[in-house]
C-alpha cells in the first residue's frame, strides 16, 4: 500500500522547487494533491503532468478568501483535506537599515501570516476527515539567526506550529515544522548567487547542498501516518550546519 493512499493534500508554493518535489512524490505515493502557487503557467504544467490526481489553483497565500476557495475546491474535487503543507515563502537579505516597512510587512505576510490563514482555513475540513497533518516549512533560520524579516518570520512559524499543535491535538490533527538548510532550488541557484552558495556548501559538514527531494522525504514522513505520534516538533534537514 502506498504511504498516502487516498489522502487529500494541499501544497502551497508547488509550481517549482521544493513544493513541486513534494507534489510529485505525494501523487506517486497515492495522494490526491491540490497544488497552489501564483506561478500559473508552471503550476498548470506540473498539474497536467501529474494527471487526474492533481489540481492546480492559482492562489495568493496572504488572502483569507482565496484560502477558503482553495479548501472548498479541494473538497469538491477530492473530498475533505487530510494534509496541508505550508511551503510557500520568500527570502530577503537586507540589513535592518536598508529594509523598508513595506518590504518587512510583505515578507511577514507571505512567510508567517499565510501559515496562520492556511491552518485556520483547513482545520474544519480536517475535522470532517477525523484528523490530519499540517506540515509547516520553516528554515534553519527558524532555529538560528540570519537576515532580518526572513529569520523573524521563520522563527514565528516554529512558534505557531507549537501553539497550533496544542490546540489541534484533540481534533486528531498533528502540526509539525520542517527546517531545511541550503537546498538546490531556483530561488538560490540563480547566476548571481550560485557561486556564493557553492562556496558556502564547503562549510556544511556533509560538504554539499541538498536536493529538494531530500526535504520531501521528511515532509512525506510527517504527512503520513508513520509519524502518528509526532506533533508540535521541529525537524531539521540541513546537512549538519546548525551544529557547527
Amino acid at each position: 500500500m502506498k504511504r498516502l493512499e487516498d489522502k487529500v493534500a494541499i501544497i502551497t508554493g508547488a509550481a517549482q522547487g521544493m513544493g513541486a518535489a513534494h507534489a510529485i512524490r505525494f501523487v506517486d505515493e497515492g495522494a490526491k494533491v491540490v497544488l497552489t502557487d501564483i506561478r500559473e503557467e508552471e503550476g498548470l504544467s506540473l498539474s497536467e503532468e501529474l494527471g487526474e490526481n492533481a489540481l492546480f489553483i492559482k492562489h495568493g497565500v496572504t488572502n483569507a478568501q482565496e484560502w477558503a476557495e482553495v479548501v472548498a475546491e479541494a473538497e469538491n474535487k477530492f473530498g475533505p483535506v487530510d494534509i496541508l503543507v505550508n511551503n510557500a515563502g520568500i527570502t530577503m537579505a537586507k540589513s535592518i537599515l536598508e529594509t523598508t516597512e513595506e518590504e518587512y510587512r510583505n515578507i511577514v505576510d507571505i512567510n508567517q501570516v499565510s501559515v496562520f490563514l492556511g491552518t485556520k482555513a483547513v482545520i474544519p475540513s480536517m475535522q470532517k476527515a477525523k484528523g490530519g497533518s499540517i506540515v509547516n516549512v520553516s528554515s534553519i533560520n527558524g532555529i538560528v539567526g540570519g537576515a532580518i524579516g526572513y529569520t523573524d518570520s521563520k522563527f514565528a512559524v516554529r512558534g505557531m506550529t507549537k501553539a497550533a499543535a496544542v490546540e489541534c491535538a484533540h481534533y486528531g490533527i498533528r502540526v509539525n515544522s520542517v527546517h531545511p538548510g541550503v537546498i538546490e532550488t531556483p530561488m538560490i541557484m540563480q547566476e548571481d548567487t550560485k557561486a556564493a552558495v557553492e562556496e558556502f556548501a564547503q562549510h556544511i559538514p556533509l560538504k554539499r547542498i541538498a536536493k529538494p527531494e531530500e526535504v520531501t522525504n521528511l515532509v512525506l514522513y510527517l504527512a503520513s501516518d508513520e509519524s502518528s505520534y509526532s506533533t508540535g516538533s521541529e525537524f531539521i534537514v540541513d546537512g549538519g550546519i546548525t551544529m557547527v
